[in-house]
């Protein structure tokens, strides 16, 4: 009986084992199972699945890896696949990943990654967690999809949406948004305003109808090149970038034979119709169609931003109205919408044009005008002035075109020209005796020549080629141009005083040059400005403002110069306050060589003239 007893609990207990035996190998089944099935899964998914755990380290990578992005298994380690993502992109990365440990929920994020051949694909990933018996997150699995091509297609939309077909330049659509902007910049800052320019090919519906629609294509893919690469160089425009905000110069195609520049730093009209005649020039240059040779011109119409403008597409209106006054006038023209602002840009293209013509033709003159010993009234010096011999204008001062050959370039050859004039006119006179004492020949230097690389060249070409000794010649810069760039000034004059050569400050007392910046130009004289000297009998603090620089000059020795010298007691005041030199019409006007070298032999009696240089 008692074995009986034991029996039945003793069975009972190994059918429970028995049991649970079979439920392992059922639980064992059942994971075996899974785990083939999660292998078939991942190694035939379309995406590319890996499996990382907590500290980032890659456990498993899908062989999808391999078909989509050319690596083994075995070349995504632990770190050389987290360096093949795209440096930009890392950070975000490493955060997502942060994310899916902390909370278990994964974002869903896109990224770039290198493929094994060098080239970028565009990844969308999602982590999931693996949680643990403890309920924390043991894994992530990271889910990869290559949505390459569909960021192409989607990118190719954005830009037929912006973009035209044929040309490939911004269209319509994104003209009218840069136009808004612009609008709206040149309304909260005033010193933004815009420019423009809306050209229009000539003619085109009759080349088109007799060619047909292809060959008419061609030329506006040719114009459109043309126009592109023309604006990229364009020096007016590259001018206007330096000396102010940068630039923002966008070509768009508008319509079908239109098309519309949006200058953004150029608010000159005689800028605008620079860059526009330039424009013309580079579409007008022949080229072939189906073999044979075309030639395309274009109107165009310019329109500056005011603020009476009070919608953007105003100002397009104004340019649509000049580019259709230009069409109206023959075509193959530029019109500036306003009057006054077109009768500008026109008057100072054709004395840009003059210009050129003038060096070309020699139409430049040298004046002669002395600077005495104001107690002795002796002459000490000449000043070479610059004047133009106009064909129909007569003589020119340079107030008039100083400006217009600075921005042309064409000043930096005058200046070498006119240095090489003054240095033979000085030889002649020495080698001719017409004074018993050494003179000095001052030459005026702008600002663009000051910065001329060539300066020094055009200087010691002058001195070689005449023979004269450095110390005759003096140059002659305005206070602003000396502080302008301090750093450049200091150099130059470091240059010209090794050569010999002497420096006058002019328009002394009207700058804004310190006197840490004095001490630092390493000048021979100071020359006052007329202004002062102009004001001195009316007003006093004139006076005490020009005996203080004479007084600052000496401490520095250095010469005293003052011009526009008009009367007898302009020049005895002067000599009262400090002052040793002058020039001014009360001793002589500017002369030509035969004068001047008549007045240094007669030494003539000092008379009243009436104007300033």
């Amino acid at each position: 009986m008692l074995l009986q007893w034991f029996w039945v609990p003793l069975g009972a207990l190994a059918i429970l084992a028995l049991y649970q035996q079979f439920r392992i190998y059922q639980i064992h089944r059942e994971s075996k199972k899974n785990a083939e099935l999660f292998q078939i899964v991942t190694e035939n998914a379309a995406d590319m699945i890996a499996l990382v755990d907590v500290k980032g380290r890659r456990l498993y990578n899908s062989p999808a890896y391999k078909r989509i992005l050319g690596y083994s298994p075995a070349e995504l380690g632990e770190t050389s696949a987290f360096e093949q993502i795209h440096p930009d992109d890392r950070f975000k990365i490493l955060e997502a990943a942060r994310e899916a440990r902390e909370t278990g929920v994964g974002k869903r994020l896109e990224y770039r990654v290198k493929h094994k051949n060098g080239s970028w694909r565009v990844l969308e990933s999602v982590a999931s967690a693996v949680r643990d018996a403890k309920g924390e997150v043991a894994k992530l699995v990271i889910v990869n999809r290559d949505i390459t091509e569909r960021k192409r297609a989607e990118e190719q939309l954005e830009h037929n949406l912006f973009h035209d077909p044929l040309t490939g330049l911004p269209n319509r659509r994104q003209f009218l948004d840069r136009l808004q902007t612009s609008f709206v910049r040149a309304r909260r800052d005033a010193g933004r305003p815009y420019t423009l320019l809306l050209a229009n090919v000539d003619h085109f519906k009759v080349f088109n109808e007799t060619m047909g629609t292809a060959a008419g294509d061609h030329v506006l893919l040719e114009i459109s090149r043309r126009l592109a690469a023309h604006l990229q160089q364009d020096d007016t425009i590259a001018r206007c970038e330096r000396g102010g905000a940068s630039a923002e110069v966008v070509l768009f195609r508008v319509g079908g034979d239109e098309f519309t520049i949006l200058l953004d730093a150029v608010d000159d009209p005689s800028d605008a119709m620079r860059v526009a005649k330039r424009i013309q020039e580079a579409v007008a240059e022949p080229f072939f169609v189906e073999s044979r040779e075309v030639r395309v011109a274009v109107s165009i119409g310019i329109a500056l931003s005011t603020l009476t403008h009070e919608r953007p597409e105003d100002v397009l209106k104004d340019a649509d109205v000049a580019m259709r006054r230009a069409k109206a006038l023959g075509g193959s023209r530029c019109e500036v919408f306003d009057e006054a602002m077109h009768t500008r840009a026109v008057g100072r293209l054709r004395l840009e044009a003059d210009l050129r013509a003038a060096m070309a033709e020699r139409q430049f003159r040298v004046y002669y005008q002395p600077v005495v010993q104001l107690d002795t009234r002796r002459i000490v010096s000449f000043e070479a002035l610059l004047r133009w011999d106009h064909p129909t204008q007569g003589l020119i001062s340079p107030y008039r075109f100083i400006e217009a050959a600075e921005d042309t370039g064409v000043l930096v050859s005058i200046g070498h020209w006119l240095i090489l004039q003054a240095c033979q006119q000085l030889r002649d006179w020495e080698a001719n005796h017409f004074s018993e004492q050494p003179m000095t020949i001052t030459v005026n230097v702008s600002a663009r020549q000051f910065a001329d690389a060539r300066l020094m060249n055009d200087i010691q070409d002058a001195l070689q080629q005449t023979g004269i000794d450095p110390s005759r010649l003096q140059l002659e810069m305005t206070e602003s141009v000396a502080a302008a760039d301090p750093k450049l000034t200091v150099t130059v004059l470091s240059q010209l005083k090794h050569l010999g050569i002497g420096v006058i400050l002019d328009n002394f007392g009207t700058g804004t040059t310190s006197l840490r910046g004095l001490r630092q130009f390493k000048v021979d004289a100071l020359k006052i400005d007329r202004s002062l000297v102009g004001e001195m009998q009316s007003d006093r603090a004139a006076c005490d403002i020009v005996e203080l620089i004479a007084a600052l000059a000496h401490k520095m020795n250095l010469k005293v110069i003052a011009e526009g010298i008009e009367t007898a007691r302009q020049a005895e005041r002067l000599l009262e306050l400090g002052c040793e030199y002058g020039q001014g019409y009360y001793f002589s006007p500017p002369m030509e060589a035969k004068a001047a070298q008549q007045f240094m032999r007669q030494q003539v009696a000092p008379r009243t003239r009436g104007a300033a240089k």
